[in-house]
């Protein structure tokens, strides 16, 4: 649930999660793909397949820890988006009631916090004297912000954002982060035993 106070007008807006229809934070699935992908990696073998070379080793090590960098930094970075494709997402039609035409929403995850944003918007008229100048892709959107979406011009007048810390978001930042020094260990000793085996005496 969302409640929402508009200063413009002291009203209280209130919308919450429709029941009937499933939405999933981009992130959140990207890094799930990207853990995937890893396991994919370390489990395409057969269960008695034996490497022949270190080299071999260090060739899967790398591309797993890519792919767990890769689920880590998702976690880490949110996304750079354009008002036009916050306006577009599905996002804005899983709320009930309605979200309002002048107001947009937007959730990211950013390290162990969810974070929602919530602009309101101001319609540009057609003979304002206003320049209008599009604003470019970015995480948060400042007041002034202007954009053209469905043949309208708008101008965010108002951003509120709060968020809230997720503690299993805490938690699978530290498992990325110990499963890459794993992995980097294993390296490390399997260049220790590979220099050890190219460079003895015969």
């Amino acid at each position: 649930d969302v409640n929402l106070k508009m200063p413009r007008n002291n009203q209280l807006l209130h919308f919450a999660f429709r029941e009937d229809k499933q939405w999933k934070l981009q992130q959140i699935q990207d890094a799930r793909n990207h853990v995937n992908q890893a396991i994919y990696l370390l489990m395409n073998r057969d269960v008695n397949y034996q490497f022949k070379t270190g080299l071999e080793v260090l060739k899967l090590m790398d591309a797993v820890m890519l792919q767990l960098s890769r689920a880590r930094n998702r976690l880490t970075t949110p996304a750079t988006l354009t008002l036009p494709e916050i306006a577009s997402s599905g996002l804005t039609k899983m709320f009930t009631p309605a979200l309002p035409p002048d107001i947009l929403v937007n959730f990211y995850i950013n390290l162990n916090k969810l974070c929602l944003t919530v602009y309101q918007l101001h319609v540009l008229q057609p003979s304002t004297t206003k320049n209008f100048k599009p604003a470019g892709g970015s995480i948060l959107h400042n007041p002034g912000a202007m954009f053209e979406f469905g043949n309208q011009r708008y101008e965010v007048s108002h951003v509120h954002k709060v968020e809230c810390v997720v503690p299993w978001l805490n938690d699978a930042l530290v498992f990325f982060t110990v499963s890459l020094q794993l992995c980097q260990q294993l390296k490390d000793k399997i260049s220790v035993f590979s220099s050890y085996w190219n460079y003895r005496p015969y």
